[in-house]
């Protein structure tokens, strides 16, 4: 018996009709939540990315507001951009679209995003929020996720619940987020020993590492929930995930696609926290 596949396509969907109405009823008070997006380069993946996050801003009825710099961009004039940002009225979020060009600081960038306005939750005050347990903004994909399981029913609580992958994006918030929901979390890495038997403890098996089909049944236990958060391209230029879809559909209960799964709802994620900064603007 194969796995059922969480459609994170429909759910996101079902999630920005509701933000839809809210987006009208924000602008019955005079407030039109905007969301600005810049992008350094010519990478086309962020290129897709970034358009995508456009479409959906149009979507809810959400302005978007782009600003494409080119890759040999002074790192000071992205800071003045952000600067600019953080003190205009009409922009709630603003989100830096990663990876930046080799010769900018990643970290000193993010940091310059007003926490008030860090649609990412990539900031360290955002991420010490959510660490110690009151978050004002949560990190997309992992908030994604989350609510993923809990569209599905999918009980956390008490549950084995492994995250492969340790980044600041994905791996270490999602392992706090399954923590504070009464999971029992270990965190993998490429230094763990024995990946395999620590995998096939999970309930809840997290795949953030960014290798294309590497966890395959053999890792999985029967009837866990598989979660895929890679976006790679095989040999065949196609778009896969870390998980060998095919192999580890015979034993999951349930599993996320690629692409359609994890993906449509970090973008989601994206505009809720963005709405979240607009509701506090009301008085």
């Amino acid at each position: 018996m194969s796995a059922k596949i969480i459609d994170g396509k429909d759910l996101a969907g079902r999630m920005k009709e509701k933000m839809k109405m809210e987006v009208q009823s924000l602008q019955s008070l005079g407030i039109k939540p905007g969301l600005a997006v810049i992008i350094v380069g010519d990478n086309p993946a962020s290129r897709s990315y970034v358009t995508m996050k456009e479409r959906d801003c149009a979507e809810i009825g959400m302005r978007s507001f782009e600003y494409a710099m080119p890759k040999d961009t002074k790192e000071i004039d992205l800071l003045e951009l952000i600067d600019q940002l953080n003190e205009d009225t009409q922009v709630h979020g603003i989100l830096v679209q990663l990876p930046l060009p080799g010769h900018m600081n990643e970290a000193r960038v993010l940091e310059r995003i007003f926490p008030s306005k860090d649609a990412d939750a990539f900031h360290p005050q955002s991420a010490g929020q959510l660490f110690t347990g009151h978050p004002t903004f949560l990190p997309c994909t992992p908030a994604g996720i989350m609510e993923m399981l809990k569209d599905e029913g999918i009980s956390i609580e008490g549950k084995e619940c492994v995250v492969v992958g340790r980044s600041n994006i994905v791996g270490k918030p999602m392992a706090v987020l399954l923590l504070q929901a009464n999971g029992t979390v270990t965190i993998c890495h490429s230094k763990t020993q024995n990946l395999q038997e620590v995998c096939k403890r999970a309930d809840i098996l997290v795949a953030a590492i960014g290798r294309a089909n590497m966890i395959d049944s053999s890792y999985v236990k029967k009837g866990a929930v598989v979660i895929d958060v890679g976006m790679n391209r095989d040999e065949n230029g196609k778009m896969v995930g870390d998980v060998h879809f095919d192999s580890v559909n015979q034993v999951a209960s349930y599993l996320t696609p690629v692409p359609g799964g994890v993906g449509p709802m970090t973008r989601a994620m994206l505009l809720e926290n963005t709405l979240k900064a607009a509701r506090q603007k009301v008085v």
